[in-house]
């Protein structure tokens, strides 16, 4: 079998702003709720923070594309950045709730900008051949950062619960600075896209196609599960429900992010040379797994046990659906594009508040349960929905 292309540099300088980015939010994901309770607010109202940021990013993700569309991909990275770096150092001084809320909030409106202008360059940059590849080098820059920042995390949330923001703002920085230095002489507009195998642009006839509406639908349940409840919910049940100190929610947010990182390379190879749909299957299905453990009785085993399986499913998970897209979408069609994105902030935004709400009414079996039930629908879609996979890619040649 013939060597596969190698992947565009842009690729990897991509990936090594995604590693400080995730650095700083590794660290300060496990202070945002206990943060927000320190203003004396219910379980429903810490979500609420961490909801307000993918909630932003949702309203202004078609705003983002039209930024990149005018202004350049590499403007709007370094912009989004800046804007989420400031508004973290801001927040870390928050006297209330409400400013605490609003902050995050603009924060959100940053990492939509940086989200949406990331994707859109991975996608003109690499062919089918290379698009599991190229989606787990992006991801893996946020999950080697993931492993290291929630290790720091904890430890710093037991100094200060403000202290992980400013650090935050300071990675956020370094990977401003990578992004400036390492794609300054890149024309990344003029990247071209080849046409793909859906016919026809806009998100109507996009999810006419059972392939994209499983990749939407695993893209919700990633947001919901891993982006919402795993930072809104978990470091309140290590605290509340296993009565641990927050040091464990760095241990397991640590061990779920380590999973990720052993398997994410792996899982791009698959993707590339054995297909998207059963790579999607597994991953939705261990996730699912891994999220039921947590509704049994609470306890230390259960929990990293949770974290380990479910890290698993989401390695998977982070490389499947982004090539799905890529396949399926036409060529220049950033709305299609766009909702995928979105569909993982209405996860991201609504998991945790309806999560925490059930915690607050039934317990979090209840709460872990629902969060299982999404991932669940997610691989009845993934069951359904046909290959994807180019078989005349040079990837596929054997």
């Amino acid at each position: 079998m013939p060597a596969a292309p190698k992947l565009p540099r842009e690729v990897y300088a991509l990936s090594g702003v995604a590693f400080f980015v995730a650095v700083g939010f590794g660290i300060l994901a496990p202070a945002i709720p206990d943060f927000a309770r320190e203003f004396g607010v219910g379980r429903t109202a810490a979500a609420l923070v961490v909801s307000a940021f993918a909630f932003m990013r949702l309203v202004s993700a078609f705003g983002s594309g039209s930024l990149v569309d005018r202004l350049g991909e590499r403007w709007v990275m370094a912009s989004g950045i800046g804007i989420v770096a400031g508004t973290s150092a801001l927040a870390g001084l928050s006297q209330n709730y409400t400013t605490l809320l609003v902050l995050r909030g603009l924060g959100g409106v940053g990492s939509a900008m940086f989200t949406v202008s990331a994707a859109a360059l991975l996608i003109r940059l690499v062919g089918n051949e290379q698009r599991g590849r190229a989606s787990g080098t992006f991801a893996g820059g946020f999950l080697v950062g993931g492993i290291v920042g929630p290790v720091f995390g904890g430890p710093l949330t037991d100094v200060s619960l403000r202290l992980p923001f400013f650090v935050y703002a300071g990675s956020l920085s370094l990977a401003g600075l990578v992004a400036a230095i390492a794609l300054r002489n890149t024309a990344l507009s003029s990247a071209p896209v080849e046409r793909r195998r859906l016919r026809g642009s806009g998100v109507g006839t996009a999810l006419r196609d059972p392939a994209y509406r499983a990749a939407v639908g695993a893209n919700l349940a990633i947001g919901w599960a891993v982006f919402g409840v795993r930072f809104a919910t978990i470091p309140l049940f290590v605290t509340e429900g296993l009565r641990l100190g927050a040091s464990w929610t760095g241990v397991g947010l640590g061990v779920f992010a380590g999973m990720n990182a052993l398997l994410l390379w792996p899982a791009g190879r698959i993707t590339d040379r054995r297909g998207r749909r059963p790579v999607l299957i597994g991953g939705t299905a261990l996730s699912t797994i891994g999220l039921a453990l947590l509704v049994l009785p609470p306890s230390l085993p259960w929990f990293l046990a949770a974290m380990v399986v479910t890290g698993a499913g989401s390695a998977l998970l982070t490389v499947a659906p982004a090539a799905v897209v890529g396949d399926v979408a036409p060529a220049r069609s950033g709305s299609v594009v766009a909702v995928f994105q979105m569909a993982s902030d209405v996860g991201a935004m609504t998991g945790p508040l309806l999560a925490n709400a059930l915690v607050d009414s039934f317990g979090y079996s209840a709460g872990f349960g629902v969060t299982a039930g999404v991932m669940l629908a997610a691989t009845v879609l993934a069951i359904a929905m046909p290959e994807t996979r180019d078989r005349s890619s040079p990837a596929a040649d054997r």
